[in-house]
């Protein structure tokens, strides 16, 4: 059974253990499945406050149908191209909340050829003050998105492969945040402000549970 394919029928058992509040181990000990099944199986169709089992059977059927594609183009790497990547890639991560020269940095650590660069030779290559440097090396440390190794009397800031990883804890401690204060606030106040403060917190509590789970999934996958 693990190693086969979910039936439409499991699917139904999916979305009613979702809906019935059940935890993905306890759904997969109901079905006899692994639990890392389930949880895959949520993830690529909506989440758990997403997931319907009809539209999940679908979405099955058209990736086995779909062909196969083919290796992505190989794009001209040229020096004009690197950098338009890099300012694209800086431009990605400030539109989705990561400060515009924090981005920029990250950007440059993550498309050097080299293990890592100095705060020095990220000023020079950024054309930007040491001192916005430092700022932004800082913040992206005290979030675990950066690491720095000893190099003489310099160091040497890096980014590694778990990069993902450390990203989602992050998001997981700001939703820690968020369930902590607003489940406080619903204790202090009555009426409306009392339930919509105790809403948000359980959806941050329940989003942090499935988030955390599917953390957990990946860094022992990817440690095989």
């Amino acid at each position: 059974m693990p190693g086969k394919r979910l039936t439409q029928d499991e699917r139904w058992q999916i979305a009613s253990g979702l809906t019935a509040g059940l935890t993905y181990a306890e759904i997969a000990r109901g079905m006899g499945r692994p639990k890392s099944t389930i949880i895959r199986e949520v993830a690529r169709n909506g989440g758990a406050h997403g997931y319907r089992a009809g539209r999940a059977q679908q979405a099955t059927r058209w990736r086995a149908r779909r062909r196969k594609p083919g290796p992505p183009p190989v794009a001209e790497r040229t020096p004009e191209a690197l950098r338009d990547f890099e300012t694209e890639f800086a431009g990605m991560m400030a539109a989705t909340g990561v400060p515009a020269m924090m981005a920029r940095v990250l950007a440059c650590l993550f498309t050097g050829d080299t293990a890592g660069s100095t705060a020095a030779e990220l000023a020079a290559g950024l054309e930007v003050s040491p001192a916005s440097v430092s700022k932004a090396v800082g913040w992206l440390e005290q979030r675990g998105l950066i690491g720095r190794v000893r190099e003489g009397r310099r160091y040497r800031y890096v980014v590694d492969d778990q990069f993902g990883y450390r990203a989602w804890q992050a998001s997981l401690d700001a939703m820690t945040a968020w369930a902590d204060v607003t489940r406080r606030g619903a204790g202090l106040f009555d009426g409306p402000a009392g339930a919509r403060l105790e809403a948000t917190s359980r959806f941050f509590r329940h989003l942090h549970k499935d988030m955390s789970e599917a953390a957990e999934h990946w860094r022992r996958t990817s440690l095989r």
